[in-house]
Parts: C-alpha cells; sequence; structure tokens
C-alpha cells in the first residue's frame, strides 16, 4: 500500500531508478545505511503524511510497508 511512496522516497535518495526497487530489495542492497534510513523515514512520513516509529528492524522494501500498514490497522 505504501511500497510507492517508499520506492519514490529510495530513489530520490538514492539515485537509483525508481524500477530497480522492488518489494523485495534489502535497504542494505540499496546502500541505505541507518543514518540514511532515519533521513529516509523523516521524508516519508512528510510524504505519506503519517508518524512512523519503527519499533523492530525492516530489512526490505515490503518489510516497511506491512510495518507501516500494521500500525495503521491495514494489514491482515
Amino acid at each position: 500500500m505504501y511500497f510507492d511512496a517508499i520506492a519514490k522516497i529510495v530513489s530520490e535518495r538514492t539515485g537509483c531508478d525508481i524500477s530497480a526497487v522492488k518489494p523485495e530489495s534489502k535497504f542494505s542492497d540499496l546502500g541505505i545505511d541507518s543514518l540514511d534510513t532515519v533521513e529516509l523515514l523523516m521524508n516519508l512520513e512528510d510524504e505519506i503524511g503519517i508518524e512512523i516509529e519503527l519499533d523492530h528492524k525492516v530489512e526490505t522494501i515490503d518489510d516497511l510497508d506491512k510495518f507501516i500498514q500494521s500500525k495503521q490497522g491495514k494489514y491482515v
């Protein structure tokens, strides 16, 4: 549900083509470290208008998407 917004921000942050960002893409494989993750989350909060308090490790784009959905009650 939030994949497109996440992919857009990852693409802008890393300079990679948005089509290279897949649900199974690992943040580390995209060149995103823990500091980048914090900034990425702040940008994502602005983009989707939801406060994200990441309380466990996410490794892939899909992990983050599902995490946000679960906090919003939209992922079963």
